[in-house]
């Protein structure tokens, strides 16, 4: 047996966790059993090279989740002994970073009862609790000489820019505004940090430098209407340059996500790769000569280089079908480890030699032979829609189909709405494609990795333009010989929760059977209720609430329940977010309408339904229900 191979099977046996695809039959169709196919794991978070290059740690959620390090000589993995804290399968370390002298891991855990930094030693496998602020830590980053952290905290209402000492915990809050203030970094000298500040819509960012103790700030440069949903995730860090003189940063100012660069002491930015896909994850090299980043193009994710002064990136990996991420370079320079996944691998840690383009992988989290051929490859299609937009879209179907054999067909509906299905492994709907149903994951209009004009293309007609999409997805599906034109379902989550309920209402009898996840019915409600950030967006693009009231009742779909003649399954977790009460009121709607419904909400959960116990049962509730209502023949 080769090296690697052997390798490969020492990974599955030791973890204890390798995929044994026991083949069950529904009339002659092979599938995974539920329980196998949710245990399915991965590398689970950004790999990071230790800064003397003998290893590289990254996040697995294989055996209850954890920190691993890896020889890149392809050695063994090993766990390092964090103590994460908590129960549960999948549990994973949050935003751990190396400090730059390989002494210490930093990362946020909420163990001791609210989000704080830890920080774990190398040379002894002792933890400390770094902070106590008691409110929540959104980004954190060290300084070169390793004394400081800083990092972002809400301890007061918003987010103020603090610094810890490392490793003794002191810690200081350097900024104190009204707005915003997120995501900083050290200048290479640790002598001043460079934070984002978000105005009151976050929708425009300030990139300003303070000194380490909080005083002489500078704005350095503006980016202007970049909607972020996530308190500044989607802008991200300003990423400076090994030698301080530049400053990278994510913008839409061209139509696309794009990096730019801009003079760290102010000045116009440069467009460093301009193309027509969305750009993300970029890293300097060590001697900052040249940039690595992700390039999306219609939801395969390719890893790139570009030199410094711009022009044509050179692509360093690039899957047929697949989704590269999370780059980091050697510290000589030489390589790149990364993250890739296909609809039929999960994530597995790979490395890529920059001057010759050779990539080895190094992980192997499942037996990946074996478990590729019990899944479904998903079929990249197009299809076109009202206003002449082209959809894209991932179709799944069963990969047993006899001559005149007819499947049910689910229209599968991500969350955002400003989100992207992409290259990734699907559990869930491979548990219904390996069930007899075909599967239809659309990017409908609103959805991110389009461009600007597609993703405000919903703007101000949620659940009614973007609805359009669906349904002509539904004509898609008719229009194969192997799909039952008679039998449509729909589901998703969050804004495909909410798109389900739109659809029994605003389109009757389009669907059989409907299965709302996570959703709100009712605009008004949800503005008075719900976190603020869901507020933020809808106030983007729907417009602020209380001067839409009649715009806002238009859309929500509770307001037509007496239209309804889809029998739905409203899912929900039940938790202390008050989004759990809009299933509910939904299901309480219907019942008043004499209308057929579920309603159910899953315990020890929060909004979404997301414990590896109570996703299984949801998922057999689901297809109970779509057995039911949508594959059960009725004469």
């Amino acid at each position: 047996m080769k090296t690697p191979e052997r390798l490969k099977w020492l990974f599955l046996l030791i973890t204890g966790l390798s995929i044994l695809v026991f083949s069950e039959d529904i009339g002659s169709r092979r599938k995974i059993s539920i329980d196998n196919l949710l245990r399915i794991s991965s590398v689970a978070g950004a790999p990071q090279w230790h800064p003397d290059g003998t290893q590289i740690i990254f996040a697995s959620n294989l055996n209850q989740g954890g920190l691993m390090s890896l020889d890149p000589k392809e050695k063994f993995p090993v766990r390092l002994p964090l103590n994460l804290g908590g129960t549960g399968h999948f549990l994973v370390p949050n935003q751990p970073k190396i400090s730059p002298d390989g002494r210490w891991i930093a990362y946020v855990s909420n163990k001791a009862g609210a989000p704080e930094i830890w920080l774990w030693s190398f040379a002894n496998g002792h933890e400390v609790q770094l902070t106590n602020l008691g409110g929540r830590i959104n980004a954190l980053s060290w300084s070169m000489d390793s004394s400081w952290i800083a990092f972002s905290c809400d301890r007061y209402g918003n987010f103020d820019i603090w610094k810890v000492e490392i490793p003794e915990g002191r810690t200081y809050r350097l900024t104190d505004e009204t707005h915003y203030e997120v995501y900083p970094v050290w200048t290479p000298d640790s002598q001043k940090i460079i934070y984002v500040r978000l105005d009151k819509r976050w929708l425009d960012h300030d990139v300003i430098e303070i000194s380490s103790d909080g005083r002489d700030p500078v704005t350095l440069f503006s980016d202007s209407n970049f909607f972020d949903y996530r308190w500044g995730q989607t802008f991200g860090y300003p990423l400076i340059s090994p030698d301080g003189k530049a400053i990278l940063f994510r913008s839409y100012r061209s139509g696309w996500i794009n990096y730019w660069i801009v003079p760290a002491q102010g000045g116009e930015p440069k467009q460093m790769a301009p193309e027509a896909a969305d750009q993300s994850e970029a890293c300097w090299s060590p001697d900052g000569k040249h940039i690595a980043y992700i390039s999306n193009h219609n939801g395969t994710l390719d890893l790139r280089i570009v030199a410094r002064e711009g022009g044509t990136p050179q692509v360093l990996a690039a899957p047929e079908m697949g989704v590269c991420r999370n780059p980091d370079w050697s510290p000589d320079g030489k390589s790149i480890c990364y993250t890739m996944g296909t609809p039929t691998m999960p994530a597995d840690l790979f490395s890529v030699a920059v001057d010759s383009g050779e990539s080895k992988q190094l992980t192997y989290s499942q037996h990946a032979g074996n478990l590729e051929k019990a899944l479904i490859t998903a079929e990249k299609i197009q299809y076109q829609s009202e206003g002449g937009l082209t959809i894209s879209a991932y179709l799944y179907k069963p990969s047993i189909i006899r001559s005149g054999e007819r499947f049910p067909g689910v229209l599968w509906i991500h969350g955002g709405p400003t989100s992207q299905f992409i290259d990734t492994f699907q559990p869930h709907v491979q548990f219904f494609t390996q069930r007899g149903y075909v599967v239809l994951l659309p990017n409908i209009r609103g959805s991110s990795g389009y461009g600007r004009e597609f993703e405000d293309a919903n703007n101000g007609c949620w659940g009614q333009c973007d609805l359009l999409d669906v349904i002509a997805g539904v004509d898609y599906l008719k229009s194969l010989s192997y799909v039952d034109p008679d039998k449509m379902g729909i589901t998703g989550t969050s804004y495909g929760g909410i798109m389900s309920m739109a659809a029994v209402v605003f389109a009757p009898g389009v669907f059989k059977a409907a299965i709302p996840c996570s959703g709100y019915g009712d605009w008004i409600w949800a503005c008075q209720h719900a976190e603020y950030r869901h507020v933020q967006l809808w106030e983007y693009e729907i417009g602020p609430w209380r001067e839409n009231i009649e715009l806002y009742r238009k859309l929500s779909p509770i307001n037509s329940v007496q239209n309804i003649t889809t029998p739905t399954f409203l899912i929900h977790g039940q938790g202390k977010y008050p989004g759990s009460e809009q299933s509910r009121l939904f299901a309480e709607e219907m019942e008043k309408y004499y209308k057929v419904f579920r309603y159910k909400a899953y315990p020890n959960e929060n909004y979404y339904v997301l414990g590896l116990e109570n996703r299984r049962q949801m998922l057999l509730d689901m297809l109970d229900f779509f057995e039911q209502f949508l594959v059960a023949d009725i004469y």
